[in-house]
């Protein structure tokens, strides 16, 4: 349908779905499969802005927005969430350097990430906290003019891939639970950093994920993002924009996963039929048909409303929680449709399926959503 993009955001998402399809798609099956990353595509993608597009101009960026991001977002996932995501977080962390950052620090990582030289990362996550982000133990302790920093971080995306992270941990530990953590720039090369790529995930496969330890790690004090104590709620925030692409990804991968199940259900015959006939799966198709058109107002007006200055992030939130769902919905759908077929690797709904159960998991499970949202109306 028409959503009334400016002329630009229309030729980046025709641009950005174009090149998913000559540069992704003949590399989705064996990437999957390996377990592949894959840093080739995410340089050419550089190469057409397609990295980081969301930073301003002035830092190296496409100046695109976070509308802009989105669309890019949704398009990749429309072939393939692994690849795509690839491209998606090589500038992920950045985001609390652009919201916090010194200028020294924007004007030395941003650009150089949008050009495809350096990949970031955001070590957040720890074994034993997740979701609940006040909980991570790691420390960053101060030594004259350096922290010190010992602890460890798991499903850290690019984690063996990335130049850099942000990394959360306590710098004041005698305060109270939300006033105890800071940012942190650290060097992913850097003496005491030991990272680990996970294998076995059941979707996402070819993007990076790891765990990391960290053993006397020594950093400079003015790697320190924003300000020091306040790592919580700027993480808050920064979760604030980025479920907002997770959002987007499940746009895509529901839209993938409609086309396919409309094209197969005109294609595949039954009882002399095309089984598109049958109320059963018209019933199918228009759930999905209808959720995903939900799906897309709700992210394009989010989005939207950040770019404006009117940022609901409430609305975002919705778009994370119902986005998770709508992907799920789809791709089970889509499976259904295809029957037999569905189940078997030479067609991508498999796939599809197996990617779509991430998104009601990371940047906040769908039950945080709940709470994060349900705080809000009983306020």
């Amino acid at each position: 349908m028409d959503y009334n993009l400016t002329e630009e955001l229309s030729m980046l998402k025709d641009m950005t779905y174009k090149f998913a399809v000559n540069e992704i798609a003949p590399h989705s099956a064996e990437c999957d499969r390996e377990e592949k990353y894959t840093p080739e595509i995410v340089k050419k993608a550089a190469e057409l802005g397609l990295v980081g597009a969301w930073i301003p101009e002035e830092y190296g960026g496409a100046g695109m927005g976070i509308l802009g991001q989105a669309i890019i977002t949704e398009q990749l996932s429309r072939v393939d969430m692994g690849i795509g995501t690839n491209i998606i977080t090589a500038s992920f962390g950045c985001e609390a350097i652009y919201l916090y950052g010194s200028e020294e620090q924007k004007q030395k990582y941003l650009p150089k990430v949008c050009k495809g030289e350096w990949v970031s990362s955001g070590a957040f996550t720890e074994p034993n906290a997740g979701t609940d982000a006040a909980g991570y133990q790691t420390r960053a302790v101060r030594d004259g003019d350096d922290f010190i920093i010992n602890g460890s971080k798991i499903f850290i995306t690019n984690g063996t891939v990335s130049d850099f992270m942000v990394v959360q941990a306590i710098t004041q530990p005698d305060e109270k639970r939300h006033k105890r953590f800071s940012q942190i720039i650290v060097d992913a090369n850097s003496e005491g950093i030991t990272r680990s790529k996970l294998h076995g995930k059941l979707g996402i496969r070819s993007s990076d994920t790891a765990q990391i330890s960290f053993e006397n790690v020594r950093v400079p004090q003015s790697n320190l993002v924003g300000t020091d104590g306040k790592g919580f709620p700027q993480l808050m925030h920064f979760f604030d924009i980025t479920r907002m692409m997770v959002a987007a990804q499940a746009l895509g991968i529901s839209q993938a996963c409609l086309d396919e199940a409309v094209k197969y259900s005109k294609e595949r015959y039954a009882f002399g039929n095309p089984i598109g006939s049958y109320q059963a799966t018209m019933t199918k198709l228009t759930e999905m048909a209808v959720k995903v058109e939900t799906l897309r107002n709700i992210v394009y007006k989010a989005a939207w409303l950040v770019d404006t200055g009117k940022p609901d992030f409430t609305l975002s939130a919705m778009a994370k929680y119902l986005g998770g769902q709508t992907a799920v919905f789809c791709a089970n759908a889509a499976i259904e449709i295809h029957g037999g077929y569905g189940y078997m690797e030479e067609y991508n709904v498999q796939k599809w399926y197996r990617d779509a159960k991430i998104l009601e998991i990371y940047e906040g499970t769908k039950e945080a959503e709940v709470m994060a949202i349900g705080r809000v109306l009983q306020s």
